[in-house]
């Protein structure tokens, strides 16, 4: 490629990060948030900003940015989309916006399978591939969904499933595990603290589609990164991206009611 070529390049390649940045976030975002999330610059952003406003693929409501009438015909509707589709873009979402790795789980048997995963691009990360499958009691995204469960499945669970100690601090005892799922009962949230992969943090919430409970959403990171500002943040966006996924829109704004948990994979370093 020539160097002639490359400033055309990386302006197309910001302009699609911006659609997908504001189409992600159907409130609608500032062009701080813009400039923050994507790294670029407020002088380029705002040239940027203004064509996308001036072809209606975006539009302004006073300082706010949201998604023009121009990308209706670019847009799949929700309801033509698989589960995958439409998840995936909000763990694109969530991963730009977090920069931590974040993946939607499903329940087969009484394992979790990652159906949709994005890697933090971060030199320490946790790492897991689609396809990947572990058990429930250890991941923060099987807590959620052993939430879900009513009595007659749970005790079927307890009676059944395997529950290894991957590490000192996995909960597999019942009584123990039943406090645990409790708690996201009452909360909406689950936690995991390396209890599958020393040195790993998750946090996870169920996604609930049309009334039925059909995965969670997770984020993990290493221990050394989750603190409680972060912990916030990304209860924040898991918030919205259940939101978006609940009433059918087609990706989220960081900040409502979603689902999150803790993946399975290699933290590399």
């Amino acid at each position: 490629m020539s160097n002639a070529s490359q400033p055309t390049v990386k302006s197309a390649m910001r302009t699609l990060d911006i659609i997908e940045f504001v189409v992600a976030h159907p409130h609608g975002v500032v062009a701080q948030e813009v400039a923050a999330a994507l790294h670029i610059p407020v002088s380029s952003l705002s040239y940027l900003l203004n064509t996308l406003c001036e072809r209606h693929y975006l539009r302004r409501e006073g300082r706010r940015y949201v998604a023009g009438d121009g990308l209706d015909r670019l847009r799949m509707p929700a309801a033509s989309m698989s589960l995958e589709e439409r998840v995936g873009r909000q763990v694109n979402a969530l991963r730009r916006a977090l920069n931590e790795t974040t993946s939607f789980f499903v329940l087969v048997g009484w394992e979790l399978e990652a159906r949709v995963t994005e890697t933090a691009d971060q030199f320490l990360r946790y790492s897991i591939s689609a396809g990947a499958r572990a058990p429930l009691h250890c991941l923060a995204a099987g807590k959620a969904m052993l939430a879900t469960f009513d009595e007659p499945t749970l005790q079927r669970y307890f009676a059944e499933a395997e529950r290894p100690l991957f590490t000192p601090r996995t909960i597999g005892e019942e009584s123990a595990m039943r406090r645990e799922i409790a708690a996201v009962r009452e909360t909406g949230w689950a936690f995991t603290d390396e209890e599958f992969t020393l040195g790993v943090c998750g946090l996870a919430r169920v996604v609930v589609i049309d009334g039925a409970a059909v995965g969670a959403l997770a984020v993990a990171l290493p221990k050394l990164r989750y603190s409680d500002a972060v912990k916030a943040q990304i209860m924040e966006r898991l918030l919205r991206a259940g939101v978006a996924l609940s009433s059918g829109t087609l990706a989220s704004d960081p900040g409502e009611t979603t689902v999150d948990a803790a993946p399975q994979g290699t933290l590399r370093g």
